[in-house]
């Protein structure tokens, strides 16, 4: 599942006139950058929630593997975008991706795959370490215990991308709403569960990230 529906308001003028997963880093939409990796992994059903500007984003994806699911009249946000994609996606769990972040390093869907134990996860969060989280500036989201358990705490970055599986979607009346609140409920249960990434990640999220992600793919491995 790709998240591609928001407004890129911290985006400024570069999303005025264009969805945010279709602005350019290293010369590629940031969509295409999440889709290499995804079809690197060899995943076979691909979905991406749209909402603003859509069309913009079915024309530039027309001819490749992805479906859409068109959130109209109003955004989902990230929890109701998966409940109303899941007859496209069938059953779960199911990897979520945000399109706003470019990565250097491993696989990160291969990596989560390699982790993934679904008798004990509900869900599994791919985290990375502040000293690898470029350009963030904020105290982290989540603590990892040894276990693989995680907590909430200032630590490691949530990276945007996770297995989940969603059989807690049903059970929340609002019809827009955030997998925080799924996130809540595993918390209480033990069974939300994190692995450190062990690469690169860059979240594209503000203008000044494009630079930061572009100077980040060019470095070389030594």
């Amino acid at each position: 599942m790709l998240f591609a529906a928001g407004f890129g308001t911290r985006m400024g003028a570069l999303s005025a006139n264009r969805p945010k997963p279709l602005i350019n880093v290293s010369g590629r939409p940031l969509i295409d950058h999440a889709l290499a990796l995804i079809e690197e992994y060899g995943a076979t059903t691909i979905v991406a929630n749209l909402h603003y500007k859509p069309e913009m984003l079915k024309h530039h994806l027309a001819g490749r593997n992805v479906r859409f699911s068109v959130e109209q009249p109003e955004i989902l946000e990230t929890g109701g975008g998966l409940r109303a994609a899941l007859p496209l996606l069938g059953d779960g769990p199911h990897f979520t991706m945000n399109t706003d972040a470019v990565w250097r390093g491993p696989n990160p869907l291969r990596q989560l795959a390699d982790a993934w134990d679904p008798a004990a996860m509900d869900a599994l969060l791919l985290c990375v370490e502040r000293n690898n989280a470029v350009g963030h500036t904020g105290q982290g989201d989540f603590l990892l215990g040894e276990n693989g358990q995680i907590k909430r705490g200032p630590g490691m970055v949530y990276s945007g991308v996770q297995i989940i599986k969603p059989d807690l979607l049903n059970d929340v009346p609002d019809q827009s709403f955030s997998l925080n609140l799924l996130w809540d409920k595993m918390l209480t249960t033990g069974r939300l569960h994190g692995v450190s990434y062990g690469g690169q990640w860059c979240d594209v999220g503000r203008p000044e990230g494009i630079a930061l992600a572009e100077n980040m793919l060019e470095q070389r491995d030594v």
